[in-house]
């Protein structure tokens, strides 16, 4: 994980080194942009550290090793959840979150209220039924 934390953290610098120039050419007159760049680059550092803070909990990955092979990272990758409809839901709640910005605000109302639904569902998905545990 250490390349994926690299790669969030070098645009990190880069969007901190274009706010500061930014800042510095517009003389800090305008702080719209000057505070968007700046919080591009903490969304970047954000992600680069979890990223790092991946790697130190799982350690070295057989596909970060240079002589890594297939064979070495076999076996289960995870949970996921089969025959869900749960992201089908909030799809649609997305769908109509999104319509309701081009045609009105009242659509947010029922994209909300089918989003939590949405959202409760499939976190609550292997907690009944044929997939409990």
């Amino acid at each position: 994980m250490r390349i994926e934390a690299r790669v969030f953290n070098v645009p990190a610098a880069f969007f901190f080194l274009a706010g500061t120039a930014y800042g510095i050419f517009t003389h800090w007159a305008e702080w719209v942009g000057t505070t968007a760049i700046f919080l591009t680059g903490g969304m970047f550092v954000m992600i680069g550290i979890y990223f790092r803070m991946l790697t130190k909990r799982h350690g070295v990955r057989p596909e970060d090793a240079s002589d890594g092979q297939v064979e070495e990272h076999a076996g289960d990758q995870g949970v996921y959840a089969p025959w869900s409809w749960w992201p089908l839901v909030l799809g649609v709640s997305a769908a109509l979150a999104f319509a309701a910005l081009a045609v009105g605000w009242w659509i947010m109302v029922p994209a909300v209220v089918i989003g939590v639904i949405g959202l409760v569902g499939w976190v609550f998905e292997f907690s009944r039924g044929q997939h409990a545990h």
